[in-house]
């Protein structure tokens, strides 16, 4: 990270970011052309490490993709709050980001399957839901785990039109 002033590293706001931001934009390599895709998107911490969980259709180009290379980036972002100045180039964008990097693999198990679409829906909705083998067994999941992940605030400007 080039802005050290701006990087995010205590744990609260670090969830802050996983909590509020809903879409994760997913970045993968297919055939040596970038691919990315948004998907809403669960989390959990194992071992120190960030792990997200996204599902799907059980067929496309994503799980194509993933089969065939499971290197993989991910970025959220929120609170997203534009601003103005007095030149182009004082205009922006306070927010909240986190870009993370590491391997997607497409999940089988059902019983980890259940446990990563709940992770899902508790941070979509804040809200527990269950599920049972004829539900999981209609979508996909991929779990990512990240080898790192940095964190930035880029905060509004204490006199932006000045």
């Amino acid at each position: 990270m080039r802005r050290r002033d701006r990087e995010v590293t205590e744990l609260n706001d670090i969830l802050h970011i996983l909590d509020e931001g809903k879409v994760l934009h997913l970045g993968l390599v297919d055939e040596g052309k970038p691919y990315i895709v948004p998907m809403n998107y669960g989390y959990e911490f194992e071992n120190d490490k960030l792990v997200f969980y996204v599902h799907g259709a059980l067929q496309g180009r994503k799980l194509d993709v993933i089969r065939k290379n499971g290197d993989c980036c991910v970025q959220i972002e929120c609170d997203v709050k534009p601003f103005a100045g007095k030149v182009a180039c004082q205009y922006g964008c306070s927010y909240y980001s986190l870009d993370g990097f590491g391997k997607a693999e497409i999940i089988d198990d059902v019983d980890v399957k259940m446990k990563a679409l709940t992770s899902l829906m508790k941070a979509q909705t804040g809200k527990d839901f269950e599920f049972n083998e004829a539900l999981v067994s209609i979508v996909s999941v991929v779990r990512i785990e990240c080898d790192y992940y940095t964190a930035k605030f880029r905060p509004l400007p204490v006199n932006p039109q000045a």
